[in-house]
């Protein structure tokens, strides 16, 4: 088997990764006890601020509503032919649904693209969205490398 080497991602890499927007793994935390509560989303990424914006779904059998408060992580992960790239976030959700236009929070989410992902079981006209933002506590990258670099 062979062995695989990583590298820290540049502030300048991990901007090109995460790029305007993408897909990844939101994870909430629960009690010591249990598994952390994980769902696929889409975001959206401000470089500038740094920012993550979500636009999760509230179907009324979702566990998300006794969640958003907690601390979370976010994963995003792609394959690309010189190897893996990978950006982990930490800290907590702002809902930013109800807050002014005017405000920096919906400025930045007017300023990026969240891909839409339509995986419901009912139209997304009948599901509820809200909108929140990840200022991260901790924000860091790694790349796999060759053994040559």
């Amino acid at each position: 088997m062979e062995s695989l080497r990583w590298l820290q991602l540049t502030d300048d890499e991990r901007t090109e990764f995460l790029g305007q927007g993408g897909t990844g793994v939101l994870s909430f935390a629960t009690t010591s006890d249990d598994s952390p509560v994980s769902f696929p989303v889409s975001y959206g990424y401000d470089a500038d601020q740094p920012a993550f914006y979500f636009r999760l779904s509230f179907p009324p059998d979702s566990r998300k509503e006794d969640l958003v408060d907690r601390p979370v992580s976010f994963v995003s992960h792609a394959q690309a032919d010189e190897g893996w790239r990978s950006v982990v976030a930490t800290g907590s959700l702002e809902e930013i649904s109800d807050l002014p236009h005017e405000s920096m929070a919906v400025q930045g989410m007017w300023a990026i693209r969240i891909p839409t992902v339509d995986v419901f079981e009912q139209p997304p006209e009948e599901t509820t969205f809200r909108y929140f933002r990840l200022l991260p506590d901790s924000l860091t990258g790694r790349k796999e490398v060759s053994h040559g670099d």
